[in-house]
């Protein structure tokens, strides 16, 4: 597809509405295919538009139906990404009569029940609420004609597999699947040898290829606390008036969620696995308003979600695996807008730092750390040095004030039964041998 004019009128008009005016590589490259209605895969970089590159010529396809059970289904693994596909399909079929639902897991089953059973076209889910779902008969997969995978990697990742493996049984043989990740690991592989037909495989962007419009700088930082001390400092800045802050743990996220409050800063927000649905659908919002100036996060947030104008993305954590390096840079310099990316590491995590660039095949910008930044002495819990003790069972505890000591003459006694067995055992006496009676019969008189 070299333009969108190849498209239905109601589709035109509403990427028009949208602003669109050409199509991206990835775009270009699925249409065809998946108009086909063959199997494929596609490799693509965040940000490149792939939820476009699958709807549209699936929109294309699809036909007026009043029908209950849902033709299309598309599998994403998260709550906020069903939230946001499902907004970005209303608004490419705003001109036709097409159904679209989302369902997720932190809310009512039973509300969900009713609202699949009302009929649906395209239902967007994550796998585990889908199943749940499917398993309670409030909804059928059979006329399901089209499967749509999005961040199968993610998927992957988060223990989504049984969930896939079973629902992939319940769905009608003839299909046509489609799926899109940003990375290729080896259990996308054998997910796609088990389940898919010969698919056609297009890759935009090699995984690990930085983005040329984000402009990438590190500093090395003494520990945990001085990275807070830095972060504080650098959001003061006027320039940082969007930030997305990256951390290894939820801990972590509300230790410095807790601590920046704490030093005045203003503005803040907080996301991650244990906050409500409610909470971070709120918050998210607050922060594309513009109201939260700063969000912390986990990974939660570097896949998939189509945030605008973000200026910053700080990985206040190097990432252990490279590779979610690049999807969380990929949250900032979105739609061809220059972005600009800080990683905090120490002299600990310089083995990652050097996989990243590794992966790359750059250097990260190292800057020199700000005067005026206080260095703290204070340790994390990780960083604490640990006290290797040797196994000695029979040492005691220094400053135990013999805490330890034998039991007192009236709790040293064994419980020997009533007095009457008592009296039993020593009239009858245990025999020698088990099948002696003889000698039983003597011991008697």
């Amino acid at each position: 597809m070299d333009s969108f004019k190849e498209l239905s009128r109601p589709l035109q008009n509403a990427i028009s509405d949208l602003g669109f005016s050409s199509p991206t590589p990835i775009q270009s490259k699925a249409f065809p295919l998946i108009l086909s209605g063959r199997d494929m895969v596609g490799i693509a970089q965040t940000g490149t538009g792939k939820t476009m590159a699958y709807m549209l010529p699936i929109l294309q396809n699809l036909k007026f139906s009043n029908q209950t059970h849902p033709k299309i289904l598309i599998l994403v693994p998260t709550r906020e990404l069903v939230i946001q596909v499902v907004e970005n399909i209303k608004s490419y079929c705003k001109y036709m009569s097409t159904r679209v639902i989302g369902v997720y897991g932190g809310t009512n089953i039973n509300t969900q029940k009713i609202t699949v059973s009302e009929g649906a076209d395209i239902i967007v889910a994550t796998p585990g609420r889908l199943y749940d779902l499917v398993v309670c008969r409030a909804l059928q997969l059979k006329d399901v004609k089209k499967l749509v995978i999005d961040e199968v990697d993610v998927m992957l990742d988060l223990g989504f597999r049984f969930q896939l493996t079973n629902l992939f049984e319940l769905l009608p043989e003839k299909r046509q699947n489609t799926m899109f990740s940003a990375t290729m690991t080896k259990e996308v592989d054998l997910l796609i040898d088990d389940f898919f037909i010969n698919p056609a495989k297009i890759a935009i962007a090699v995984s690990g290829t930085p983005l040329e419009n984000i402009n990438q700088q590190c500093f090395l930082v003494k520990n945990f606390y001085t990275k807070i001390n830095l972060l504080f400092h650098l959001l003061k800045k006027q320039d940082f008036n969007k930030v997305l802050v990256f951390v290894a743990s939820k801990k972590n996220a509300d230790l410095i969620h807790e601590k920046l409050n704490e030093f005045g800063a203003s503005n803040l927000g907080i996301i991650h696995s244990n906050k409500s649905q409610n909470y971070r659908i709120r918050t998210i919002k607050q922060f594309e308003e513009g109201v939260i100036k700063t969000l912390i996060t986990t990974d939660i947030m570097a896949r998939g979600l189509d945030l605008e104008k973000i200026s910053h993305v700080i990985n206040f954590d190097t990432p252990i695996y490279a590779e979610n390096y690049m999807h969380r840079i990929g949250r900032t310099g979105r739609a061809k807008e220059t972005g600009n990316s800080l990683l905090f590491y120490t002299e600990k995590e310089k083995k990652e730092k050097l996989a990243i660039e590794q992966l790359m095949s750059i250097t990260i910008k190292e800057k020199s750390f700000p005067s005026e930044v206080e260095f703290s002495s204070e340790l994390a819990p990780e960083e604490k040095p640990r006290i290797s003790q040797g196994y000695n069972p029979g040492a005691k505890l220094k400053g135990a004030n013999n805490a330890f000591h034998e039991k007192s003459e009236k709790n040293a006694k064994s419980n020997q039964g009533g007095s009457y067995r008592r009296k039993l055992a020593q009239k009858y006496k245990k025999p020698k041998t088990k099948g002696d009676k003889n000698f039983n019969r003597r011991n008697k008189k």
